[in-house]
């Protein structure tokens, strides 16, 4: 699994919404859209166009990692994640990972204080047992300590490995982050296509269907 940065902000604002907003859940493409914005409990901030976010989306559910879901009367198309599934991850290690989604590297501590409306951890050591099975799942790495520093950082591998160089380069708290307009051009084409042939999929449907009518 290599997940762009766009769809690791989407997993992660899936997964603390769940939890945190569960009567706005799943979110619609503007939600989530904000969600991914906000410039609370983010590192780095992001400023993503709806559009972006609809491509990426598009990405994670191809992989089974979201799924789209209409209600009933609602014309407006929201998203879950499947993470727990798709991963076999309980609460609290789905906890951890989000907050490692959303924030970036972060010791054991920071992550038991981060995730207290995620997950219940009475101890930092309940951290780092959980932080020891996604390590063994690969889903996490330990990364060495930086000069001055006591405690060890853990970021999450969603990405791909992490490069011994890069280790220590974290984008600072606050910078905007945004898709390329090349990448977002091609999202709305691609949204295009796929939603093209979902509609030719669906007039199939009927034609055979009116067609069994007459036979």
């Amino acid at each position: 699994m290599q997940l762009s940065p766009v769809e690791v902000r989407i997993l992660g604002s899936l997964i603390e919404k769940e939890s945190t907003t569960p009567d706005n859940y799943p979110l619609s493409l503007n939600a989530l859209t904000n969600a991914c914005n906000q410039s609370s409990n983010r590192d780095p901030v992001m400023a993503l166009e709806e559009d972006a976010v609809r491509w990426a989306v598009n990405n994670l559910r191809q992989q089974s990692l979201v799924r789209a879901v209409q209600h009933s009367g609602s014309r407006v198309m929201k998203f879950q994640h499947l993470m727990a599934e798709r991963l076999n991850l309980d609460t609290t290690s789905l906890g951890v990972l989000c907050v490692l989604m959303l924030r970036g590297p972060q010791t054991a501590g920071e992550i038991r204080a981060r995730t207290n409306r995620l997950a219940d951890f009475t101890s930092v050591s309940d951290v780092e047992t959980t932080l020891g099975e996604l390590k063994r799942k690969e889903l996490v790495v330990e990364l060495a300590r930086r000069p001055g520093q006591k405690e060890e950082r853990y970021a999450h591998l969603l990405s791909g490995p992490i490069a011994a160089d890069t280790r220590e380069d974290v984008a600072p708290v606050g910078t905007p982050v945004r898709a390329d307009r090349g990448e977002e051009r091609i999202a709305v084409l691609e949204t295009t296509v796929a939603e093209l042939r979902a509609e030719l999929t669906e007039l199939r449907a009927q034609f055979e269907a009116l067609k069994r009518q007459f036979e």
